[in-house]
């Protein structure tokens, strides 16, 4: 299930700030607990349980999240059929952190590996390095056994042959991030993405970036988002919001708290979307966006389609 970018891109920051809608959010006792970014989460998040049910951890079913999206040409932001940047190229980011080990793992403008969570779940269980990136992370991901292929679908072609001879960009960045807590009350997070379209080449947001566009820590919790990433590496966002979930507040209340500064640092400026999903060890949830927002939560297997929490 694909949602249309465009609908991503909200008012100007001083209606933003002016607005406040609240959702329901809160927590359960009940195991595993899982969040995915948008509607595709819910697809998403009906494989993770999967494989949850087969016995998998929450590293697996974040990882298996992730692929389902990448693996999905009609999710036109992520993986086999992401839209190109700017010479026609789909680079991919991705990164993944197992709460249980405290281990993490990224690659960053990768070109013509279908399933980047898996190559950074890769460079995460080698453990000698966190980042790679480029040519390096492609390299990488060879030497372990993964295939090169094509990742410009016909569709996307079209789009980009479109979009040069208009000179029009509709650049768009639905991301999609997972955070789980299993049985066992272990964690993980995933973020996996092509990246705003059109970019330029190399260009790397936030979703690769351990900080800004995911973090975990398993004593407080986890933290994961999607929009414009440049405005969540400005804030180390992720980061920000587990900290403030360290100091006592709530994942709802950390996540507003540093939309705010977000949207603060940036008024007067165009309009952006943001949003991030919290997940405590406890088993609380919430999010903030700037911008419309919905997402995926499952609860014991049962997964139903939320309305963001919109500031």
């Amino acid at each position: 299930m694909h949602v249309d970018r465009r609908h991503f891109i909200a008012g100007t920051l001083g209606a933003v700030a002016a607005q406040s809608t609240m959702t329901a959010q809160g927590a359960s006792n009940k195991k595993p607990i899982m969040l995915a970014t948008w509607p595709f989460g819910v697809t998403a998040l009906t494989a993770a349980n999967e494989v949850l049910d087969k016995g998998g951890n929450a590293v697996d079913a974040v990882e298996q999240s992730a692929i389902t999206a990448e693996n999905d040409p009609e999710t036109t932001s992520v993986g086999y059929g992401g839209y190109p940047n700017e010479n026609g190229v789909v680079q991919l980011d991705a990164a993944i952190i197992d709460g249980k080990s405290g281990q993490m793992g990224s690659v960053a403008a990768m070109e013509n590996i279908r399933n980047p969570i898996s190559v950074a779940r890769k460079v995460m269980e080698a453990n000698r390095h966190i980042y790679l990136v480029g040519d390096g992370a492609k390299s990488f991901a060879l030497k372990h056994g993964f295939k090169e292929e094509n990742l410009l679908t016909p569709q996307a072609l079209e789009w980009y042959i479109a979009q040069k001879a208009k000179q029009k960009v509709d650049p768009g960045h639905d991301t999609i991030g997972t955070l789980a807590m299993d049985k066992n009350g272990d964690m993980a997070v995933s973020c996996t993405t092509s990246g705003v379209a059109m970019k330029w080449a190399g260009r790397v947001g936030d979703s690769p970036i351990i900080g800004a566009g995911l973090y975990l820590d398993p004593e407080v919790g986890g933290a994961v988002g999607t929009g414009v990433g440049e405005r969540a590496i400005e804030t180390c966002a992720a980061f920000a919001i587990v900290e403030l979930m360290r100091q006592g507040r709530t994942p709802k209340e950390a996540s507003e708290e540093i939309m705010k500064r977000v949207a603060k640092r940036n008024e007067g400026k165009p309009p952006f979307s943001l949003a991030f999903l919290a997940l405590r060890k406890d088993g609380e949830y919430g999010n903030a966006a700037i911008g419309s927002f919905s997402y995926a939560l499952s609860i014991a297997g049962k997964t139903t389609l939320e309305q963001g929490n919109i500031l």
